[in-house]
């Protein structure tokens, strides 16, 4: 059986067309399914983790990426072994404002394409990644798929939500809440550890860690991330003077922005932050915050992605 987790807020339009073309695409195929419609914020995840501890093994997404970064934490808090949790193939129907994760795989606003690569693409094994932090004592997480920001990248998205309403589900939001949050965003006094090697102390103006190499709309800051390799590739900046800043500008959608002297490259299994400050991070553009220091690390293979077949 096939679940099938649907966003009706993601996207600016064609929502229904899109719905109606995919259910009788399904049953022509005679292919059985179940779906779900999201109500509130999170609460892909609740269905997600429904259907999988259901024993669903198919998960097809109909939304952007923060729809797929609830369903990807709802089977990952999923009571399930690992074994299990690693034939569950996941694919994507892309409607977003960013929809970074399937601009890697090649996966647009062309539905009818995304629907085709689901049932003629080749599941693929793909990285998870995992953040733990501290709170009154207990371990929490919060997953994500693609990326994972500081500083000035959750501001940034923070800020391109509030201009939804007046512009629409663009990826030039992100244009316009990145100028706004470089002029707003404080340095975060923190210490950066990869693999248990210290790499910097000081102030932290904007950090990116990913499997993916888009985040914000189609800015490359982690050009070399794949979501296979087992690895989290990133990025961070210290506070930057206004003439660095516009010199990065040009480099953010061509991948070539880690190039650049003053912007640090990372390369890690697991990266450790030191911090007392209360932090705002994204995860995939979903916004969280916690107090104090986090550990984050990849997770190797954790589920799969069904991809185009030339992958």
């Amino acid at each position: 059986m096939l679940g099938i987790i649907i966003n009706p807020k993601s996207g600016k339009k064609r929502f229904r067309h899109q719905r109606r073309f995919l259910f009788q695409f399904l049953r022509r195929r005679h292919q059985p399914f179940t779906y779900r419609v999201t109500l509130y914020a999170g609460h892909a995840t609740e269905l997600a983790r429904e259907l999988v501890e259901g024993g669903y093994e198919q998960l097809l997404v109909l939304g952007g990426d923060g729809t797929l970064n609830e369903v990807v934490t709802g089977i990952m808090d999923a009571r399930i072994d690992d074994e299990k949790r690693q034939r569950i193939q996941v694919g994507l129907i892309p409607r977003g404002t960013g929809n970074d994760y399937g601009r890697f795989w090649g996966l647009t606003r062309d539905f009818r394409k995304a629907i085709d690569t689901f049932f003629s693409g080749k599941p693929t094994p793909i990285d998870v990644g995992r953040l733990t932090y501290q709170r009154n004592g207990e371990e929490k997480h919060y997953y994500f798929i693609n990326s994972l920001g500081f500083g000035v990248d959750p501001l940034c998205c923070y800020y391109a939500e509030r201009l939804k309403p007046y512009i629409g589900a663009h990826h030039v939001n992100y244009v316009f809440g990145l100028l706004k949050a470089l002029v707003e965003q404080q340095v975060i006094p923190m210490s950066v550890y990869v693999d248990g090697k210290h790499e910097v102390t000081g102030g932290l103006f904007v950090m990116s860690l990913a499997d993916g190499p888009y985040s914000g709309g189609g800015m490359k800051l982690n050009p070399k991330a794949d979501p296979r390799d087992g690895m989290l590739n990133g990025m961070f900046v210290e506070k930057p003077t206004f003439g660095r800043v516009m010199k990065a500008l040009p480099n953010l959608f061509n991948g070539k922005l880690t190039e650049i002297d003053f912007v640090h490259s990372i390369e890690g299994k697991e990266v450790e932050l030191k911090t007392t400050k209360h932090l705002l991070i994204e995860c995939d553009g979903v916004l969280h915050h916690f107090m104090g220091s986090c550990r984050v690390e990849c997770l190797h293979h954790a589920i799969q992605f069904v991809a185009p077949k030339d992958f």
